[in-house]
């Protein structure tokens, strides 16, 4: 070999190495993005809906390039080999298009349904691309040596028409380029192998264009992939704006419902005691008076604690909230929270049991915020009691945690009803008319506090036995 040939081969080699190169990085590339595994089964069925609608779609566009190609190989090549590939490609297509209506009638369901009909649409989609691939095989044949002019430029139609049509399902697309590239260098290559040609031979520059031509088409495919899947997550992000509006609506709406209800109800009550007062009716009676007073009071403390937990959740929302952590007693917090309750108990004909701790324990935390969530519970336990019932309370420690449990023998929690019992302007009976009244905020601020403080809050329910509340908080050193 001499001096001359090296450097006339080196640049040729040099070539084709880049080339490979620069295919194998394609290849890779639309390999990461056919694996099923991430894919949900929701998207999984729009990507099978929208490939097969754009197949149906298609169809006479495809039929043009079969009747096309055929007339074409029929004329200049042979008739009956032209008729052969003509019916295999109508038979592929027709399987195909059977295939792709059955999808968009029954496809959706279980995720094992979905994959079975992504892995037939697979099938189907292999079968047209082996009878495209022995078409041009057929015409290179009949043509003998040369460079393959037609069936090159009927292969690189079938692969841009796939890159740009099949790209909803990345498999599919992947097959019909392994296929028609694998055909595509190997029409070119036989003639190389057969006809061994210097690399200045334009069999070699017919080999280099292949090359670069099959690169185009992967990175046409790659690019159209791409678009169509960022399309996917615009939409699929559009539907979860849609869906967080939703719910926003429904907050508010439950938030107009519930906020007017239990306004209405203590003001209609206040304004009747107030007129009640105003016409004079009761100025010889003044226990009977004293009654009315104390109805309007307990009806402005309602209306003091439904505006101080709008104001909890607007701070707790907006991030205001703040906390003065110290050193708590707890059993001495519990225990005052019990004390206060007893009146409450008392009118409600319920009996509070306190049981602390065998020993102090010590937790950090905001004693006023503490204290308020510890009455929230003790508050529902008696509301949600029967009469002659008992609300146990207990502290003690736990697995290194100090933890305070609130058991009633209410009506309990139904099992279903965990997300409404902590939601916003939520209750288990959310009905006009229902028997207890309240925003629904009370277990959702609770919830926010113990989470600020590091704890949970937590419960166990026996729907017609009643509810165990438990708050779990770390002991301070």
């Amino acid at each position: 070999m001499t001096s001359q040939d090296i450097q006339t081969r080196r640049p040729g080699s040099s070539g084709v190495r880049a080339a490979r190169s620069a295919l194998h990085r394609s290849i890779r590339s639309v390999i990461r993005t056919t694996s099923l595994a991430n894919v949900p089964t929701e998207r999984l069925e729009t990507q099978m809906r929208d490939f097969v609608s754009g197949g149906i779609a298609l169809f006479w566009q495809r039929q043009g390039m079969y009747i096309g190609a055929g007339l074409l190989a029929a004329i200049y090549y042979d008739l009956t080999q032209a008729i052969i590939c003509f019916l295999l490609l109508q038979l592929t297509d027709l399987a195909d298009t059977i295939l792709s209506k059955r999808v968009l009638k029954r496809v959706g369901g279980s995720r094992r349904m979905v994959r079975r009909y992504h892995n037939l649409l697979l099938l189907t989609s292999f079968l047209s691309s082996l009878a495209v691939a022995y078409f041009t095989l057929s015409v290179a044949a009949l043509e003998g040596e040369g460079t393959h002019f037609a069936p090159l430029f009927f292969l690189f139609a079938a692969g841009l028409f796939a890159a740009v049509n099949n790209h909803q399902l990345p498999r599919v697309l992947l097959v019909r380029l392994v296929v028609y590239g694998a055909v595509f260098l190997y029409i070119p290559a036989a003639d190389l192998i057969a006809l061994r040609p210097p690399l200045s031979s334009p069999l070699w520059m017919g080999m280099f264009t292949v090359g670069f031509v099959l690169f185009f088409v992967i990175e046409c495919s790659i690019i159209f992939l791409q678009m169509y899947r960022s399309n996917l997550d615009r939409i699929d992000e559009l539907k979860r704006e849609r869906d967080r509006a939703t719910k926003a609506y429904e907050v508010k709406s439950q938030f107009v419902s519930v906020v007017s209800h239990e306004l209405r109800t203590p003001l209609t009550s206040i304004i009747g005691s107030l007129s009640l007062l105003q016409s004079g009716l009761f100025t010889k009676q003044p226990e009977r008076a004293e009654s009315i007073v104390e109805i309007a009071y307990k009806n402005g403390r309602r209306l003091s604690d439904l505006i101080n937990d709008l104001l909890d959740l607007q701070k707790i929302e907006s991030g205001q909230m703040r906390y003065s952590f110290q050193c708590v007693d707890l059993n001495d917090l519990v225990e005052e929270a019990v004390r206060m309750m007893d009146g409450y108990a008392d009118q409600a004909d319920v009996r509070l049991d306190f049981e602390p701790a065998s020993r102090e324990l010590f937790v950090r935390a905001d004693r006023g915020r503490l204290a308020q969530v510890v009455n929230n519970l003790l508050s529902n336990a008696v509301k949600f009691s029967h009469k002659g019932g008992t609300v146990r309370v207990a502290v003690h420690e736990a697995d290194g945690r100090a933890r305070v449990s609130v058991e009633d023998t209410g009506t309990g929690i139904p099992e279903d009803a965990r997300e409404r019992v902590f939601g916003k302007f939520s209750q288990v009976d959310s009905s006009d008319h229902r028997s207890y009244q309240g925003t629904g905020l009370g277990l959702n601020i609770a919830q926010q506090i113990m989470q600020a403080h590091d704890g949970t809050i937590d419960y166990e329910s026996v729907y017609g036995d009643g509810t165990t509340f438990t708050l779990e908080l770390d002991v301070a050193e």
